[in-house]
């Protein structure tokens, strides 16, 4: 998952979350099973950036069967074990190629998506 719009623009914000769900091998992604989107005005603080990207996951056609994956970035930071208690699924900051893929890929969506926003 990745969020785009973290910073203020016009006196607003803007943050976007995608969710990609893919199969992944173990070092590509292998297949992109879906995605989901999520959008908040508010501030980009740890509660409002867990809660969008949840938005986002519960978006997704399918509950995923892993771990939802982000930069260390995206939460800033917290351990594992907080960000997971917001989400709900299971959860774990990025540890192979093909999840910085798919994290990568959700960049792309979300960057997308809020451009289209806009």
């Amino acid at each position: 998952m990745d969020i785009s719009g973290r910073h203020e623009e016009s006196g607003e914000y803007l943050m976007v979350a995608a969710a990609v769900y893919a199969s992944v091998g173990t070092t590509r992604l292998r297949n992109v099973e879906g995605m989901g989107f999520a959008t908040s005005r508010n501030p980009p603080t740890f509660e409002n950036a867990a809660n969008v990207v949840a938005d986002a996951v519960a978006e997704l056609p399918d509950p995923p069967e892993g771990p939802v994956v982000a930069e260390r970035g995206e939460f800033y930071e917290e351990p594992e074990i907080k960000v997971e208690q917001f989400l709900g699924p299971d959860f774990k900051y990025v540890e192979s190629i093909a999840e910085r893929k798919t994290v990568q890929a959700a960049h792309y969506a979300a960057y997308a998506a809020r451009k289209l926003f806009l």
